[in-house]
Order: C-alpha cells, then sequence, then structure tokens
C-alpha cells in the first residue's frame, strides 16, 4: 500500500508544482526560473516542518509516505535531496553530506550538459 499512496500523493504534488510554475510564469516576467526556485524553496520549508512534526508526534506510516514522500516528492524532489542532507548533518555524517550537496549540484549540471551533447550527436546522425 505505502506504493500506491506514493503515487497518488506524487500525482498531486506533480499537479500542484504545475499549477504554481504556470501561474508564476504568467505573472512574473523574466526569463529566470521564478516557479521552480519558489516551489523548491515552498516544499523544502514544508517538509522540514512535517518532518519535524512527524518526528515528535506519532503518524501513521502510510500518511507519512504519502504527504512526504508521495504529495512533496512529487512537488518538488529537491525538498527529499535538503532534508537527507539536513538529516546527514544530523546524524554527524558531514562527510557524507557534502558528498551528497556537491554531488548532486555538480553532478546533476553535469549530466544535463552530457545528455544534451548525447541527443544532439544523436540527432544529427538520425537526421542525416
Amino acid at each position: 500500500m505505502p506504493l500506491v499512496y506514493a503515487i497518488i500523493g506524487g500525482g498531486i504534488g506533480s499537479g500542484l508544482r504545475f499549477l504554481m510554475t504556470d501561474w508564476t510564469h504568467k505573472h512574473v516576467a523574466g526569463v529566470f526560473p521564478w516557479g521552480t526556485l519558489w516551489v523548491n524553496l515552498i516544499g523544502s520549508f514544508v517538509i522540514g516542518v512535517l518532518w519535524e512534526i512527524s518526528e515528535r508526534v506519532s503518524v501513521a506510516p502510510d500518511l507519512r509516505v504519502f504527504v512526504l514522500v508521495g504529495i512533496l516528492g512529487g512537488f518538488t524532489t529537491f525538498s527529499s535531496y535538503a532534508l537527507e542532507s539536513i538529516t546527514l548533518l544530523r546524524a554527524g555524517e558531514t562527510g557524507y553530506a557534502l558528498i551528497n550537496i556537491i554531488a548532486t549540484n555538480m553532478l546533476g549540471l553535469v549530466l544535463v550538459v552530457a545528455g544534451a551533447m548525447l541527443s544532439k550527436e544523436m540527432l544529427s546522425w538520425a537526421l542525416k
């Protein structure tokens, strides 16, 4: 059942992300991705609030999966990444936290470029 809750929550979170970024793009001028920034920041704040509450108050595991993994994971995976980094820091795993932060950011950017370059090559080869 937890998988079902994660899928349903993920759909809700993805829908909310779409609505928020769409609204932001319609109402805020410029090329900066304000919608994505707001989603990531709001998601990070909300997952921090709810995680701390769920650590101190008894919350059903399925509800935790539905909200934290599903809704907030669908809303922004950045919030999960931020929470996992803070969890590592709180556990005294500073090295792993730094590896997670650096690897996610640097390798993520490098892989976006690599994926774009690969697809460009594949398309140029396929369209010959």
